[in-house]
């Protein structure tokens, strides 16, 4: 450890706080020196200015915030050097720790020094420019003959004048920006750190950290078992209502479904009574859910409550906190989450929220008790057990009588009196795709009869969906439907010939995609007791689901830690946006970037299909690309799940389509920064590579990239070869990098990309590839590659703001097609050319 770091690592006890431990200083980085701004509600509410030099972050603590006025000199106080890991930390240090407080990055980005920084540090007058979201232009720092508190030098942080400038009277900078550009949390002053959540225990819970509130969070599912297996299990109602995630981040809360849906304005009186509470910093879990006369929870009277817009009468029962107050409470154990979520509600009560108590009965009698008072089931935790955003075997889930959900399939026609349809017929999906699985013609009102009728009239089909036919007889006067509503259903027992007998209408579901409808298979008791909280038993893994007719095997697989996604869920993924991404594949050579063992394991690229056979891909013309096995594409949804049974997680395409594979129909433009650089430089860098194509008559169209920076597409009418394609956006490349040679660089390499973005051109070569849009990026988190509008690019607040888990929230938000009006008729002209002062090739 540095020498310069040891009073860091001395004055504070990293078994308590959650800040980062003092490492060896870093090697030279090939970026940019970094700054930092931590604002800090320490005993007094201050500013930590931090500057990158010399393998840590210097820093000083600045009691009122930087100043864009030249004429406000700014007491800044030399404290300890800090670790440069320090320069992401945001959370609560804890009371009795040095610097108890709560902290958020108020800016970021990089600093360029005037001079020698070494040498200008040791003389005490520091002259620099800032690039960060908040600050920019030149400053100084200087060391004055004054002393503080101790031996603590004085220095003062000083505005220059220029066009960033603005007087005080005019602006404070501080006051109008309050939030973190992390996380956008917002600090009280002079409040001082929240206590430790568990408040009974001397010894920090394993795997608590202050961390950013992730913007979204999948829940973790049960595992249907047969029995209740031995062990340490903690049981509590399984509720018959909607899963709500609650997100509390300051003064907002947002309820979401399972699947990411937004049902905040559905439920304003439990969003209303979270926010009391004052749980900043939270993702609180639980069960939305309308009581009978008895007590007892009643789904149709759920269903009728938001029907009528009557949130008065849902209570929203909560029974996990997987983030509570700022922090990470994953890795902590369920017992140790609840007990904390308990304290934290029971501070005021409410008539809409209630804690999910748990039973106090032995686990022999808990099945027993719950249906002798008429409840669905039980849910069981494993004692110990962390919190995982997917199907575990620590949760389990035991049924007092058979119920779940099907596809409706079709319907049949009335018998006697009863209007609307008789019976819904059902399915359940399987490898070979759906199956039929019974019928169900009891548990109707009329209302229900009437409403159900005029849905599934609307998705009426001429033949049937299932991958089987039935016989002429079952078939008989059926009308088949669109398999896209899914019903849940009360039955007695599964035929022989799998299919339900007595089935009884339940509700329809509203919170489930029907691809996700299976025939719940219960686990033994016994397998649930010998498996691991950690690992997946050999049932599991060898066990196949299908995925639009492809069979998926490993489908438990995790593939990506952050957020727990399998292998199975991203089949889901990409099958749900078939009709967003196969437009952008169909017609063109594809590269797959695939990656087995997931996110953290190997990667690499595959161009041509070779031994390998991904189901239902396309082999193209052994012309396009002599000498090596044959190019591929995708121009079904089979076909992408096919590349996604074999591993594959990204998908880059060529920018031509392989009937016309000479002539390219659009270029690429890659704005890819220096990591340190702040976002807020790669938004200036998009908006001045605009209004370039704009001076040029060209209109470009906007994607995300799902890694660090922006893609720009400009479709071309297929006239031009890719030598003349390439040539061009490389003059468009150095005309930027001449008129802006301080910020933006044409010439490729992490050397030349200190404090830069370089406009990557070289993906416009025959061969050569861009991700496609809507394609997930194989980085921790499963970002995706998304388009956006040109009016929408200031909304963006980061190139991985999309993922797996809310992109279908974006989706179904869309008023219009963000790419709409995108088509390959645009020349490239000799008149451009001369604008960007270049000679055509």
């Amino acid at each position: 450890m540095a020498k310069s770091l040891s009073e860091y690592q001395r004055k504070r006890n990293f078994a308590i706080t959650s800040e980062p431990a003092a490492d060896k200083p870093s090697v030279k980085s090939t970026s940019a020196l970094r700054f930092v701004i931590q604002k800090h509600a320490a005993r007094n509410l201050h500013y930590d200015f931090r500057l990158e030099l010399g393998g840590s972050l210097k820093s000083w603590a600045v009691p009122k915030g930087p100043s864009l006025d030249p004429t406000q000199k700014r007491l800044a106080v030399h404290v300890e050097d800090h670790p440069l890991s320090y320069g992401d930390f945001e959370g609560s240090i804890p009371a009795g720790q040095y610097g108890a407080g709560d902290v958020i990055v108020w800016d970021h980005g990089v600093w360029q020094p005037h001079g020698d920084p070494e040498a200008s540090y040791r003389a005490g007058k520091l002259k620099f420019t800032l690039i960060g979201e908040k600050l920019g232009g030149d400053w100084a720092l200087v060391r004055t003959h004054m002393r503080g508190s101790g031996d603590k030098e004085q220095w003062l942080l000083i505005k220059e004048q220029d066009a960033q400038a603005r007087p005080s009277a005019e602006y404070d900078v501080v006051q109008a920006l309050p939030r973190s550009v992390l996380s956008g949390a917002t600090l009280g002053d002079n409040k001082r750190a929240k206590p430790q959540v568990a408040k009974k225990t001397a010894k920090k819970p394993p795997g608590k950290m202050a961390v950013a509130l992730p913007q979204s969070l999948a829940p973790q599912l049960a595992t249907l078992v047969d029995k209740a297996p031995s062990g340490d299990w903690r049981y509590e109602i399984k509720f018959d209502g909607y899963r709500i995630l609650a997100r509390i981040q300051d003064d907002e809360v947002r309820l979401l479904t399972r699947n990411g849906h937004d049902w905040t304005s559905r439920l304003p009186l439990q969003a209303k009574a979270l926010a009391a509470l004052k749980l900043k910093g939270s993702w609180l879990d639980g069960e939305v859910v309308v009581l009978n006369d008895q007590g007892l929870p009643d789904f149709q009277a759920l269903q009728n409550a938001f029907d009528i817009g009557r949130s008065l009468d849902i209570i929203y029962y909560l029974f996990d906190a997987p983030f509570l107050q700022g922090e990470d409470l994953r890795e902590t154990p369920v017992e140790e989450r609840r007990q904390a979520l308990k304290e934290a509600l029971g501070r005021k009560s409410s008539k809409v929220l209630r804690f999910s108590e748990a039973f106090a009965a032995h686990h022999q009698d808990i099945l027993e008790s719950a249906c002798a008072l008429s409840l669905e089931g039980v849910i069981g935790k494993r004692a110990g057990s962390p919190y995982v955003s997917r199907r575990s075997a620590d949760w389990i889930k035991l049924k007092c009588r058979l119920r779940q959900e099907f596809v409706v399939l079709g319907y049949t026609k009335p018998q006697g009196s009863r209007s609307g349809f008789g019976a819904l017929l059902l399915g359940v999906n399987d490898a070979d795709g759906l199956l039929y699985a019974g019928r169900v013609g009891s548990g109707f009102d009329q209302q229900t009869l009437k409403q159900l009728h005029e849905r599934m009239q609307e998705l009426e089909r001429d033949s049937s969906p299932l991958a089987k036919p039935l016989t002429a007889a079952q078939a008989r006067g059926v009308h088949w439907i669109e398999p896209q509503l899914v019903a849940e259903v009360e039955f007695a027992e599964w035929t022989r010939e799998q299919v339900v007998r007595q089935a009884a209408f339940i509700a329809l579901r509203s919170d489930k995609p029907a691809r996700e409808i299976v025939h719940e298979q219960p686990q033994t008791s016994k397998a649930v007791e010998t498996r691991s909280r950690h690992t997946t038993s050999h049932s599991d893994k060898s066990a196949a689901h299908s995925v639009a007719g492809v069979r998926i095997t490993h489908a438990e697989r995790v593939i990506d830690q952050q957020s727990g996604t399998t292998k199975l869920q991203l089949a889901q993924f990409y099958a749900s946006i078939a009709e967003q991404i196969l437009p952008h594949l169909r017609g063109r050579p594809v590269s797959l970037l695939r990656a087995p063992e997931g996110v953290e394991g190997e990667q690499f690229f595959q161009k041509h299909a070779e031994h390998l056979a991904i189901p239902h891909i396309r082999h193209l013309d052994p012309a396009l690309d002599p000498g090596h096995a044959r190019l591929m594409e995708i121009d079904s949804t089979s076909a992408l799940i096919g590349a996604v049974q074999m591993g594959t997680i990204e998908l880059h395409t060529w920018s031509a389509t392989h009937e016309q594979v000479e002539t390219p129909d659009l270029f690429v433009l890659d704005l890819d920064p220096d990591p340190a650089l702040p976002w807020k430089s790669m938004l200036e860098a998009t908006q001045l590579t605009l209004s370039v194509l704009d001076e040029l008559g060209l209109q470009a169209f906007l994607k995300t990239s799902g890694g660090k920076g922006m893609h720009l597409i400009v479709p071309l009418a297929r006239k031009d070869d890719w030598d003349r394609v390439k040539g061009f956006a490389k003059a468009i490349a150095q005309f930027m990098a001449q008129q802006l040679p301080e910020r933006i660089t044409a010439t490729m390499g992490p050397k030349n990309r200190v404090g830069k973005i370089f406009v990557d051109y070289l993906r416009n070569t025959r061969g050569a590839s861009t991700v496609a849009a809507y394609s997930v990026r194989a980085r921790p988190g499963l970002p995706v590659s998304v388009p956006i509008a040109r009016d929408e690019l200031d909304a963006v607040h980061h190139a991985q703001q999309w993922n797996v888990a809310n992109l279908r929230q974006r989706l179904e938000g869309l008023k219009e097609e963000p790419w709409h009006g995108f088509a390959h008729r645009q020349r490239i002209t000799a008149k451009m050319w001369q604008q960007l002062g270049a000679d055509r090739p």
